[in-house]
Parts: C-alpha cells; structure tokens; sequence
C-alpha cells in the first residue's frame, strides 16, 4: 500500500475523489495537502488541480512550482522503497504525457526536493508549471507559531534544521511561523522541535504514524495538536470500514 501527500497550490474546496484519508487547507500558505492512497487516487487529485488552479493568480507564501506542487509515495505496509520509486516513475510520465506537465523526480535514487525546486524547467506548463513527483520514507509536516520577529524565527529555524529537519521561517496572516518537515520523526518527533522553538500554537499538517503518536507522552498530545484520530493507520481504518 502506497500513501501519497499530494501538496496542492489552493485552498478552495474541490472534490478530490475516492480513497482521501485527509485534507489540510491553509489560506496563508495557500495551499492544500491532500493525503490519499494509492496512484489512481494521486492522479484524480492531479487532474482536478491541474483544470482548476491557475499559477498567475496564486497567493501564499509557501514555496511552490506548480498548482500541483508536490507529489511524493510513502510506502507503508506490505510495501516498499522500490514500490514507491516505481510509481513515482509511472505518474511522472502520465502527468507530463495527459496533462502536459513537466514533472521534476525527487527522493530515492534522484536528487533532494530542495535541489530540485532550485531547478526549475525551462518550459513549465503556462498555469500549472510544473510538478515534483517523490518517492521517500514517512514523514511529519509540522509548523509552530512563535511569539518573536520573524528575524528571531528565522534564526530558530536554522538552530533547528539539519538531516533530520527541513525548516524555514514565514510570516502567515500576521503571525510568525517556523514551518517544518521532520525527516526522521521518530529520531527527533513534534515535542522536539516544538521545544526546540521554544513553544507556542502548534499546528499538524496532514497525518502521522502511530508509532509517532506512541513515542510522545499522551499528556502533550493536545499541547502538539496531536491524537489517535490524526494517525495514517486509524485513518486508512476508517477508509476500509467505511
């Protein structure tokens, strides 16, 4: 079984089709992450946004490349590394030959998602441009509102970045955001980064495993905007009993 967390450059509501574990809209970001399993579910995603989402009118600090932004496959149970790779292949070619969309591999086997955004192509689509297909391990997208400058915030970021954490400092809304990917969630998890900036609203984006949930004392799961409900397996739980 693959996951994909499919980073869409809208927040408008769109009906993304079958086999959705999770929707998380942020307008300030401008941005959508739309957590599904399976290829055909990635493609019905691609395929909404790709018709309804023109890049020239786009709003939101996050960095992007294209309406379909991000596209990475997670193996989870009874698959693997070279699983997601393959699909990563296929919806590569399909995006770039039905929809005309250049299509930048990241992840295993090719270079890092931050190496590819600084490669853009030189023919993106006129207002999808283009799309970063992945194929990595599991990972937790987690942000931090912090009650400092946004110089200080920048500073905080780049304290707690490293091989383990991807970071970067936003002002969202008024506001002061450190944004970050944990890499390795179960090496440094939500509790580490959110003492690490030195606290403030924290804000899950999409899901985490349960063995992340399971790592962190319950006592803080709300303090960390975490919870049972908020984990891939109770999610694709309730997709299957649905």
């Amino acid at each position: 079984m693959l996951e994909c967390v499919v980073n869409v450059s809208t927040v408008a509501p769109c009906d993304w089709g079958d086999d959705v574990l999770d929707v998380h809209a942020d307008r300030w970001h401008g941005r959508s992450v739309v957590t599904v399993v399976g290829e055909d579910a990635a493609r019905r995603v691609a395929a909404v946004a790709v018709a309804t989402i023109d890049l020239r009118r786009h709003a939101g600090v996050h960095p992007r490349v294209g309406a379909v932004d991000v596209v990475p496959f997670v193996p989870l149970a009874g698959s693997t590394m070279a699983d997601a790779v393959a699909a990563r292949d296929r919806f590569a070619a399909w995006i770039e030959d039905e929809l005309g969309v250049p299509a930048l591999r990241y992840g295993a086997g090719a270079p890092s998602l931050p190496e590819v955004r600084r490669s853009p192509p030189p023919f993106p689509h006129p207002t999808a441009g283009a799309v970063c297909v992945g194929a990595r391990e599991v990972l937790v997208a987690y942000n931090v509102v912090v009650d400092v400058p946004l110089a200080e915030a920048r500073r905080l970021a780049a304290a707690v970045r490293g091989p383990a954490v991807r970071a970067l400092a936003l002002e969202v809304g008024g506001a002061v955001q450190v944004s970050m990917n944990l890499l390795s969630p179960l090496e440094v998890g939500p509790a580490a980064v959110f003492d690490a900036v030195g606290g403030g609203r924290a804000e899950l984006v999409g899901l985490v495993p349960a063995a992340v949930l399971d790592a962190t004392p319950a006592d803080r799961w709300a303090e960390l905007d975490l919870g049972p409900d908020r984990t891939i397996e109770a999610r694709l739980h309730r997709s299957v009993s649905s």
